[in-house]
């Protein structure tokens, strides 16, 4: 009997924060960050700590259960086995998936904004041929594209280095300016601040795209939860950072106003043509796309290898290693959300897609460890009513 052909275990610990910051960085500084600013004005720096905060009680329950279940499907497995549900594992394996294809959507259409600085081909046939070479990259195998977004990560983050530096040396860091980054305790004032973190929050999504591919990671039990941790204290020393600079510098007004926030910034403070920071956006976005792609064939996979989908989402090719029929139907799928939604929209739809989910990975600890482990247990269960609460107040702020 023929054996199936298996993925390719050769992702290493660097590469694996690479693949982290790829998927986190490029989304929430290039593309979002001036939603944020529109929403939370001044106070966007600590909707980007409220976020980080929520985050980190997330990051542990993936990081401690990617080590106990190092298998593709990720959150999926994880809820399977918290509450025992092979059916709940595979609405949660739907979730992720969508939340993938969607945060996938939402930066093609943040490319379009940076894209739009050097040639304006028009929204639709942008989206479709950035569509079909991100699905050819990631078909291609996962060491070549993880490569590939490694390089694109340590370059778009060297451009969020150079335009920090360059906000520095502008901003009136008085103390009158600085009192206007300090929130009082209005309940309007934590409303604004609130709103802004649940689209900041879609800036750290992305350690439950680094579970996705626990079967193509050496050491994985080790390495996995490291990168996990690795991944979100550098993306949030990085966006903070970043942001109190350029709103200290140049005012949350400019930042809201733009397509492209980061060239709006490099254009205000040196009165030069943001090229070269305009080409680094384009590649930081399409690189989390890129990422975001990768992830949600991998749960396609995942799902399919365990029965829960029709087998042929499961088939690796023998060449490349990669599962080529899930990948071309995430890329599709991303391409046709894109064309349809707006970046703020989709943005905001993701983020509570993936907090219903990870509230549900947050009990899945809780219920795994409650016995052997009552303190980890206690984390996931704070991560899981934290993410709920937040999925439950943005579903609220649609409707009233």
């Amino acid at each position: 009997m023929i054996q199936p052909t298996a993925l390719n275990r050769s992702l290493s610990l660097t590469q694996m924060v690479l693949y982290g910051i790829g998927t986190t960085v490029g989304a929430g500084i290039y593309a979002l960050v001036g939603e944020i600013a529109g929403v939370a004005g001044y106070l966007a720096p600590w909707s980007f700590l409220l976020a980080a905060g929520m985050a980190a009680f997330t990051a542990f329950s993936f990081a401690r259960l990617s080590a106990r279940y190092p298998s593709a499907a990720g959150a999926a497995l994880y809820v399977q086995h918290g509450f025992d549900s092979s059916r709940m594992g595979q609405v949660v394996g739907f979730g992720v998936i969508l939340a993938g294809v969607i945060s996938s959507a939402a930066l093609l259409n943040g490319f379009v904004g940076y894209l739009q600085e050097f040639v304006s081909p028009g929204p639709a046939i942008t989206i479709v041929l950035a569509s079909i070479v991100l699905c050819a990259i990631a078909a291609w195998g996962v060491a070549e594209s993880v490569w590939i977004a490694g390089i694109i990560s340590v370059v778009e983050v060297l451009g969020l280095v150079w335009v920090t530096v360059l906000a520095g040396q502008a901003a009136d860091f008085s103390v009158p300016r600085l009192h206007q980054l300090l929130p009082d305790m209005s309940l309007s004032t934590w409303s604004f601040v609130f709103s802004g973190a649940v689209l900041a929050f879609y800036a750290y999504i992305g350690f439950e795209d680094m579970v996705e591919v626990a079967e193509e990671v050496r050491d994985v039990s080790t390495n996995l939860p490291r990168a996990i941790f690795l991944t979100l204290g550098i993306s949030t020393v990085i966006y903070i950072m970043l942001v109190t600079t350029t709103i200290i510098a140049t005012g949350p007004e400019l930042l809201a106003a733009s397509q492209a926030p980061m060239a709006a910034v490099y254009r205000e403070l040196t009165g030069g043509d943001p090229i070269v920071i305009s080409f680094i956006g384009l590649f930081a976005i399409i690189n989390g796309a890129l990422i975001q792609i990768i992830m949600a064939s991998r749960v396609l996979y995942g799902l399919s290898s365990r029965g829960q989908l029709p087998p042929v989402f499961a088939t690796v090719h023998p060449r490349t290693r990669t599962p080529l029929v899930a990948t071309v139907t995430a890329a599709t799928a991303v391409m046709l959300f894109a064309l349809a939604g707006s970046l703020a929209s989709l943005a905001e739809l993701t983020s509570v897609t993936m907090l219903s989910v990870f509230a549900l990975v947050n009990l899945s600890l809780y219920r795994l460890l409650r016995q052997q482990s009552p303190m980890h247990a206690a984390i996931g269960l704070v991560g899981g009513f934290i993410c709920a609460g937040f999925a439950l107040r943005t579903v609220s702020l649609w409707f009233f």
